[in-house]
C-alpha cells in the first residue's frame, strides 16, 4: 500500500460540529495527517475535529477562509508536508478523488492539481452552481490564461514548492480567485483533473449566489488595481 505519510489534509472549519468529524473520520481511513482550523467558531467545531483525530489550530475569531487555508497550509508545510491538499469542511468532496489528485501530483506531472466538475459531466452540479462557476471563468482574466474549467473548486493539491510560494491575503472567499491568480503568474505547472462534487442539502445551504460569485471577481479586481 502506498504511502501517503508526506501528504496532509488541509481542512477549514466554520460551525461545522453537526459534520467536521464524519468527514475527519472517513477522510483519515486514506490520509492519517489532517490538520483542521477552527476559525473562530462557535460551535463543538473544534472538539468534534479533535476528538475524530485531527491536528487542531485555532483562530480566536472568525478570519475567513482564506486566512485559515493560509494558516493550515503553513502548519502543514511546518510539519514536513511534501504535499498538501485543502479540503472543504462539508463533506462535498471525495476522499477518492484527492487521492488521484496527489498521485498526479506525486508523479511530477504538476505543481498544482486542480479539482474540475466540468472536464465530464455537469448533471451533478446544481443549475444556479453552474451559472455561478461559470460567471466566474468567463470574466477572470487568469482562469481564462490558465485556461481553468473550474477556478473555484476548493479541492486542491499543491507540492512543496507551490504551497511554499503561495501567500493568500484575502482572507473571505475571494482567496480562491487569488489562488488563481498567483497560479497564472507563478510559472508552476498547474493541472486539472475531473472530480466528482457531492451536493447534500447541507452543502448547498453553504453555497454561493451569482451575486456573491460576481462580488468576488469584483473585489479582486480592486485588490488588484490597488497593488
Amino acid at each position: 500500500m502506498e504511502s501517503l505519510d508526506d501528504a496532509w489534509i488541509v481542512i477549514p472549519v466554520y460551525n461545522e460540529g453537526t459534520v467536521i468529524g464524519g468527514v475527519v473520520e472517513e477522510t483519515r481511513k486514506t490520509f492519517p495527517n489532517i490538520v483542521c482550523v477552527d476559525d473562530g467558531s462557535r460551535d463543538e467545531s473544534a472538539e468534534q475535529a479533535l476528538a475524530a483525530g485531527a491536528h487542531l489550530v485555532r483562530h480566536p475569531v472568525n478570519l475567513g477562509q482564506g486566512a485559515a487555508l493560509q494558516t493550515g497550509i503553513r502548519y502543514a508545510l511546518s510539519q514536513g508536508a511534501e504535499y498538501v491538499i485543502t479540503f472543504d469542511a462539508d463533506g462535498q468532496h471525495r476522499v477518492e478523488d484527492a487521492l488521484t489528485m496527489v498521485r498526479v501530483a506525486k508523479s511530477g506531472e504538476a505543481d498544482v492539481v486542480l479539482g474540475s466538475r466540468f472536464l465530464t459531466g455537469t448533471e451533478e452540479v446544481p443549475m444556479i452552481k453552474r451559472v455561478v462557476l461559470r460567471t466566474v471563468v468567463t470574466l477572470s482574466r487568469t482562469s481564462r490564461k490558465l485556461k481553468l474549467t473550474d477556478a473555484h473548486n476548493g479541492l486542491r493539491v499543491l507540492n512543496r514548492k507551490a504551497a511554499t510560494q503561495l501567500r493568500i491575503t484575502m482572507n473571505g472567499m475571494a482567496h480562491a480567485s487569488e489562488i488563481v491568480a498567483f497560479l497564472a503568474s507563478s510559472g508552476l505547472r498547474v493541472k486539472e483533473v475531473p472530480v466528482i462534487v457531492i451536493y447534500t442539502d447541507y452543502s448547498k445551504s453553504k453555497g454561493q449566489s451569482l451575486i456573491n460569485g460576481v462580488n468576488i471577481l469584483f473585489d479582486l479586481s480592486v485588490r488588484q488595481r490597488g497593488a
